[in-house]
């Protein structure tokens, strides 16, 4: 077959890795980035095709270090199949499935299983993530080596955390053998005792069970006196607290081989969301109240912790943004707020609910982009997440002035759990290469409005 060449022109062209941000060509040869032009002339070389990126932001593709594709055993909710492509949809080439499925990826059977049906399905790259006990029961260790040798990028037991510190210590010991981290759902569920919402002011107001913000604290700093002990590599998911980012940032100053996410969700959601008004506060409580999409775990926080959390993925205490993707059936949300599930739909709505933060020069584009590709590319070791030379052409074509309506039933996800239905969002993927291959491309009558963005 003859080699695919593609130019894409005239965007801002921004790869963190590299240190690029300027107006230039990128050039696409059979699959891989075969070069970054120094600018853009308008002229396309012979034998290529031109995808006009002008007033466009482009950016290596996404890659999401924190995804749940429910498949194989809860197909309903989701299935590699329609998770992929609600990841291109959100400019994501790259995601990394959590092990949570049914059965539990804690064999080399269950993930070669994974990773040959995403292979031959899958709209992008599937990178599996092994758990770290026999069934996530904490009781046993996996075979972390089989695991290791299977292609797994690191080792999680997702909502269950490990709670025997014996084993945590022993899971982080084997861990530096195969050097891959180990991913600690970072909650006491002791100190949870039931709590389905974050404690405060909002919960008390909605008669709602609290948990404290402690319970994420405590379990973070355990990991990270462990991670210290063995040696090992640890990566905190979805940190949400201020004490969590306190005990962070003194391990980090110590040298613990310690990195650390942040979800869409806990940098523009507050626990004001759960009355149900996009964050608005009302004077008597009604009942669009206990909006059970916003119910998550770790739960929205209040003001205080949000903007704590913004303001260290601004200045890298918190490594990258992951998604959390986590969709659930309309049988999971329909119901009291105490039975429904914890999670929120976000593949398809991350980038553009946090460029907000960027139009509000809370965050720098540059930045933002870093978080979703070079540094969580950096996290798993491997070639992904920049457009450099020789390496897989995945690449995210951003209009940073298309504004939107958030419409949860035309989502690609089977599930359309998402607290954002119905709000506007400015900045859009318009544009996912998948290994040189447009995997999706939004209609232009899709956006509302575009503009050149800044």
């Amino acid at each position: 077959m003859e080699a695919i060449k593609l130019a894409i022109t005239g965007g801002r062209v921004i790869d963190p890795a590299q240190g690029i941000d300027r107006v230039a060509d990128v050039l696409i040869s059979d699959g891989v980035i075969q070069e970054i032009t120094e600018g853009s002339s308008g002229d396309v070389p012979s034998g290529f095709e031109s995808l006009d990126a002008s007033g466009k932001i482009v950016s290596p593709g996404f890659v999401d270090l924190h995804t749940h594709l429910r498949d194989p055993g809860q197909e309903w909710k989701e299935t590699i199949v329609t998770g992929t492509r609600a990841a291109a949809y959100g400019g994501f080439t790259t995601v990394c499935a959590m092990p949570n499925t049914d059965p539990v990826q804690d064999s080399a059977a269950v993930v070669d299983d994974v990773v040959r049906r995403a292979g031959a399905d899958g709209a992008i790259r599937v990178l599996p993530i092994g758990a770290i006990s026999i069934g996530q029961k904490g009781k046993q260790l996996s075979p972390m080596g089989e695991l290791a040798d299977a292609g797994v990028i690191g080792f999680s037991d997702d909502g269950n955390p490990v709670t025997d510190d014996n084993l945590m210590r022993q899971a982080l010991a084997y861990s530096v053998d195969v050097d891959l981290p180990i991913i600690n759902h970072a909650e006491d569920k002791k100190l949870v005792a039931g709590g389905v919402m974050s404690a405060g002011a909002v919960a008390t107001r909605l008669g709602l069970p609290g948990a404290p913000v402690e319970a994420e604290t405590v379990m973070v700093a355990r990991d990270l006196h462990l991670a210290d002990l063995t040696g090992a590599r640890l990566h905190v998911p979805h940190i949400s607290t201020l004490g969590s980012l306190v005990a962070l940032r003194s391990a980090k100053e110590c040298g613990v081989d310690v990195t650390a996410e942040v979800t869409p969700h806990h940098l523009t959601l507050n626990d004001e969301w759960v009355y149900g008004l996009n964050g608005d506060v009302p004077a008597v409580v009604s009942v669009e109240a206990y909006d059970t999409n916003t119910k998550v775990n770790p739960p929205l926080r209040s003001r205080e912790h949000k903007e704590a959390v913004v303001e260290a993925l601004s200045e890298g205490l918190i490594d990258i943004i992951a998604t959390d993707h986590a969709p659930h059936a309309a049988t999971d949300k329909v119901c009291t707020y105490n039975e429904a599930a914890h999670g929120i739909n976000v593949l398809e709505t991350a980038f553009a609910s946090v460029f907000g933060l960027v139009e509000t020069g809370k965050i720098s584009i540059q930045r933002l982009i870093e978080s979703l590709t070079s540094g969580p590319a950096a996290i798993l070791r491997k070639d992904l997440g920049s457009l450099k030379k020789g390496f897989s052409a995945d690449v995210t074509i951003i209009d940073p002035g298309a504004t939107w309506i958030v419409e949860p039933e035309k989502f690609e996800s089977k599930s359309m759990n998402s607290p954002l239905g119905g709000v506007q969002l400015t900045g859009r993927v318009v544009t996912t290469i998948y290994q040189g291959e447009t995997v999706f491309e939004l209609p232009v009558e899709a956006s509302v409005g575009s503009g050149a963005g800044k």
